[in-house]
């Protein structure tokens, strides 16, 4: 299994010869897909034209419902947390992603309950977690399992550094990396990580892979 990571929170997995694109932004989109996860509908994670590179007639994508009245018609299939869908071999599993504390205005999230999922790609014996846009849930520790975790750090819209820290350590999986970071510190979300855990924390640079 190899995760390569496109930049921001794109990226692209390969498993059992299929070609999974993970909220397509930034990065080379040459390859076409055989399955896209959609998280949420904003922009830095559903690129019309990125998508249109890698979709093919039979390319199946997974979103939430709410993200998927902005999907040209298709091959597309509503998850909501809670739902599995196995595709030939790889399964992948919906789980919650949202704001508890980060708003637009008051009582506004940035990304309200019930917009968005999170995913857990499992193949191979092994389980990636992509978080999505969200603050850290308490149904992130129910997960189990986890191979390789993928968080955000940025903090606006997401959790920052620290709530990233304590969301890894309550996930445990074998080895977390930080995503969607911008402006925020990579090194200081391993370093803090490392302070106070045995995980293994991987940071990558934009373009490289990582076999699990």
């Amino acid at each position: 299994m190899l995760v390569k990571w496109l930049g921001h929170a794109s990226f692209l997995i390969r498993t059992h010869e299929k070609k999974i694109y993970i909220d397509p932004y930034v990065g080379d989109y040459s390859e076409k897909a055989d399955v896209v996860l959609i998280t949420h509908g904003h922009f830095d994670h559903c690129d019309p034209e990125k998508l249109s590179m890698i979709r093919e007639p039979d390319t199946m994508i997974l979103t939430s419902d709410h993200c998927a009245e902005g999907i040209p018609e298709g091959n597309v299939l509503t998850m909501a947390p809670g739902d599995s869908e196995d595709i030939d071999g790889v399964t992948v599993h919906a789980v919650e992603a949202y704001n508890t504390k980060r708003f637009r205005s008051p009582g506004v999230p940035y990304h309200p309950e019930g917009t968005q999922v999170g995913f857990i790609v499992e193949s191979e014996g092994k389980r990636v977690y992509h978080a999505g846009d969200s603050d850290y849930l308490p149904s992130m520790k129910e997960l189990g399992g986890i191979t390789l975790a993928l968080l955000p750090i940025m903090g606006r819209a997401v959790m920052d550094v620290d709530e990233a820290v304590e969301a890894a350590i309550g996930i445990e999986p074998e080895m977390v990396m930080p995503m969607h970071w911008r402006d925020s510190d990579p090194m200081e979300f391993k370093k803090k990580v490392e302070a106070r855990s045995g995980l293994k924390v991987v940071v990558m640079k934009e373009g490289e892979e990582l076999a699990l």
